[in-house]
């Protein structure tokens, strides 16, 4: 399996001045071969005797000029274009299979970023060796062992960092999970997560994980930061610094927000073997300009992501179920499921059994069951299903969905 670890750099200003010079090169190459790319590419749509574009011969098509029309090129690593270029064909073959949009240009300080491939650097301890550079330090060492397969050199902010993808077999990565002391699941059976946007996270245990919502804490502070940048001059030293300043906020929400969900997926996947949840209609809710600014403080895709990883590692089993499955409006006692159930109602009272239900608790206490049955089912027990029956009325056509890919294994 490939694993990266992204480490802060510290390198002093001439060092800092040359990855900036390499991030340039980059840039200016994969923004070249975008527009070479797509010349081409209409060129052989009219004239279908001409080659088709492609990365290999991009790459050689810079080499030929590039020490007559871009010398400059020559001081940083030879890596920097040429892997660029091979990330830009990369993004073509995901937009031919339509995984992803047509590739757009890159801008200097968004996409700040170069790669070197494994034969072009070193690492020993904690320092790195980069082409035509030389050693800079790095904040801490490698954690994984196995075959160094790239680095990725980026800038967020005014700080640098190298991400290293290692190929780390199953025996160093069991070791690697030793050595940083990450014990397995303990056996306190299955919990179902509740996301949302009040609280980050209910347990069908009871227990409420309140979000740092850092993005609405710091919000006064980013709109007077804003505001400070667009009132400097354009191309002035004012303005750049001001920029520096507001991009280091942004930085520190994100570092914010990234670090709850570390903990919380952290200890989800060491206490819980079994953990269900529910696959979230994101891009739906962020329609909606009420709850938009909310759902993306929460950070959904980044807390399945890394619930995803840290559950192979700890040998927990993630089961998700369908963004259609009622968890709030179906009773967790006897399955006696609502026709309506609106976001303003916080609670309720169950027709059939009269129990009382707090909405997300309840929606908790469904996933886990869900998730139980799901696997019960999929390793072949039966009567699984007959420990209660849900007294619910038929979906209607839209909502229905097949139960045969309603449960995903990560």
């Amino acid at each position: 399996m490939l694993r990266a670890h992204k480490i802060a750099l510290a390198p002093n200003n001439a060092q800092a001045t040359h990855l900036a010079r390499a991030c340039g090169v980059a840039r200016f190459a994969y923004n070249w071969a975008l527009a070479e790319w797509t010349r081409q590419y209409e060129a052989w749509k009219a004239d279908n005797s001409l080659p088709r574009p492609n990365q290999m011969a991009l790459r050689r098509q810079l080499n030929a000029i590039k020490r007559s029309e871009f010398p400059w090129m020559l001081e940083v690593t030879k890596c920097a274009p040429q892997l660029a270029i091979m990330q830009l064909g990369e993004a073509f073959r995901n937009f031919f299979a339509k995984r992803a949009k047509y590739p757009k240009f890159r801008k200097k300080g968004i996409h700040d970023r170069f790669s070197i491939s494994n034969d072009q650097f070193q690492i020993e301890g904690r320092r790195i060796r980069i082409p035509n550079l030389g050693w800079v330090r790095m904040r801490e060492a490698l954690r994984f062992r196995g075959k160094i397969v790239s680095a990725t050199i980026s800038r967020v902010a005014d700080r640098w960092f190298a991400s290293i993808c290692v190929s780390v077999s199953d025996t160093d990565h069991a070791a690697s999970l030793n050595l940083r002391s990450i014990p397995q699941a303990e056996s306190q059976g299955a919990v179902g997560v509740d996301l949302g946007v009040s609280a980050l996270a209910t347990l069908s245990t009871g227990e409420v994980i309140s979000g740092p919502k850092a993005l609405a804490r710091l919000l006064p502070r980013l709109r007077r930061l804003s505001r400070s940048v667009a009132r400097k001059q354009k191309g002035s030293a004012n303005r750049r610094k001001a920029r520096l300043k507001l991009a280091r906020h942004y930085t520190r929400i994100a570092n914010i927000r990234a670090d709850a969900l570390h903990k919380l997926t952290t200890d989800l996947t060491r206490r819980f073997e079994l953990i269900g949840i529910e696959d979230l209609n994101v891009k739906g809710m962020l329609e909606n300009r009420h709850l938009s600014r909310s759902v993306s403080d929460m950070g959904f895709f980044e807390f399945r992501r890394q619930l995803d990883y840290k559950a192979r590692d700890t040998g927990s089993l993630v089961v998700m179920a369908d963004r259609w499955f009622a968890s709030s409006k179906t009773c967790s006692d006897c399955g006696w499921k609502l026709e309506e159930l609106p976001l303003s109602v916080r609670s309720w009272i169950c027709p059939n059994c009269g129990a009382e239900h707090e909405r997300d608790v309840n929606a908790a206490k469904n996933l886990k069951e869900y998730a139980v049955s799901s696997t019960v089912s999929a390793c072949g027990e039966e009567g699984s299903d007959q420990e209660r029956k849900f007294l619910v009325k038929p979906a209607s056509v839209k909502q229905e969905v097949s139960t045969k890919d309603t449960y995903e294994y990560i």
